[in-house]
């Protein structure tokens, strides 16, 4: 089946002071997330202008890092994108080990990038899948919920939680994976497979779904790089820039996968780049696995990890170390880092100031969503009131994350 003509602008719209209506849609909307409110200016249906309001969400995420030990920071990211906490975890942490100048075991390394992948997957599904279940597609919203429950079982087999997480540490992670992991990933991939087969057969020759999604939300190449978009928004424009390809990390520059791009920048590439970027996140998982050495998971440094619950329990060493890295916090040497990483959305960084004692100075991070929703507005004009649902689902917004 050939893909319909693509939407292309009107060249001229109705804009007269007389036709012109200006409406608010949302926070209360249910397609709004609760806080997101759309100030529109319409010529009938068709949308003249859109000025986006992210609302009031600040849940005081940084300031609260700041008020806290390094390490009692992790919880925190975890509600940054509730949808990928592990990868918040692993950004945080690698941005405070770069102060640190610690380098974490093999291991480590590579459990990270394989629970960050996982993440990633269970993230696009989640997106995906609620984006078309707006579209009505409730079947396909539920064989993602399906698929997803598959990877949570996963990360609660090695974190002990499905969301928040809290997994990492300075240093290394606290617990390592199972001894079986390959054998219950490889058993997960058999199900997702077929799964995403069935995702792909319902909706991406569906004409209902096609409608909706070609032509609608495109913004120009140029548009995006001044919006400073990354992630599945900028690769759907055809502009391949990944941090894990750009600025490898982890393990990321011994694992060959591909950055799936679109070429036309509208609703249905970003949907396509986020669904090829599953088969690309499965593909790393298998390498990852294949090459997961042997070894510990965390540093052994006295002044960083906190030392076996055993050597806490039975020695006045163990009980002191312990006590100081709690109560103290690890002692960051004084200065600052930024360390990005390839979030689900798109680059997602942290900026972290030490003046050398136990508690983070400045914490700033750089979430993806953010610079998605300063873009929406522009994407919106000329369409149609419908096509808000289908664009802003394509963002992913997430409101921990986008809170300022």
């Amino acid at each position: 089946m050939s893909l319909p003509q693509r939407w292309t602008k009107p060249t001229e719209l109705e804009d007269s002071a007389e036709e012109i209506m200006e409406i608010q849609m949302g926070p209360s909307h249910p397609a709004t997330h609760g806080t997101i409110k759309f100030n529109l200016k319409l010529d009938g249906e068709r949308i003249v202008d859109c000025d986006v309001e992210i609302g009031y969400l600040h849940r005081a995420f940084e300031k609260m890092c700041e008020q806290g030990t390094w390490t009692q920071a992790f919880p925190y990211t975890d509600r940054l994108n509730y949808a990928s906490p592990m990868i918040n975890n692993v950004a945080f942490a690698l941005a405070a080990e770069k102060l640190l100048g610690l380098e974490t075991p093999e291991r480590c390394k590579y459990a990270r990038t394989i629970m960050s992948e996982i993440a990633r997957i269970a993230d696009h599904l989640t997106c995906l899948g609620m984006s078309a279940v707006e579209l009505g597609a409730q079947t396909a919203g539920f064989y993602t919920i399906e698929a997803r429950e598959l990877l949570y079982d996963l990360i609660e087999a090695v974190s002990g939680a499905r969301v928040t997480v809290t997994w990492c540490r300075l240093g290394g992670v606290a617990h390592d994976l199972p001894s079986d992991f390959g054998q219950r990933l490889k058993a997960a991939f058999k199900h997702l497979d077929a799964i995403l087969a069935d995702c792909d057969h319902l909706l991406s020759r569906n004409r209902v779904f096609l409608d909706r999604m070609v032509g609608v939300g495109k913004l120009s190449i140029e548009d995006a790089l001044s919006f400073s978009l990354t992630g599945p928004l900028l690769r759907a424009c055809g502009i391949p820039y990944d941090v894990r390809k750009a600025a490898p990390y982890l393990v990321y520059d011994r694992l060959d996968f591909e950055v799936p791009v679109g070429s036309h920048g509208d609703n249905y590439d970003r949907f396509m780049v986020r669904f090829e970027e599953i088969r690309q996140s499965m593909r790393i998982l298998e390498q990852a696995v294949a090459q997961l050495p042997e070894g510990p998971i965390m540093v052994e440094d006295p002044r960083v990890a906190l030392p076996p619950k055993e050597r806490v329990y039975n020695s006045i060493e163990g009980l002191m170390n312990h006590f100081k890295l709690i109560m103290e916090g690890v002692k960051v040497p004084a200065g600052e880092a930024y360390h990005a990483v390839e979030g689900a959305n798109g680059e997602l960084g942290f900026y972290l100031v030490s003046d050398g004692s136990g508690r983070p100075y400045r914490v700033r991070v750089r979430p993806p969503c953010f610079f998605g929703m300063a873009g929406l507005g522009r994407m919106l004009i000329g369409h149609m009131i419908p096509d808000i649902i289908t664009t802003f689902g394509m963002i992913n917004m997430i409101g921990g994350e986008c809170d300022r």
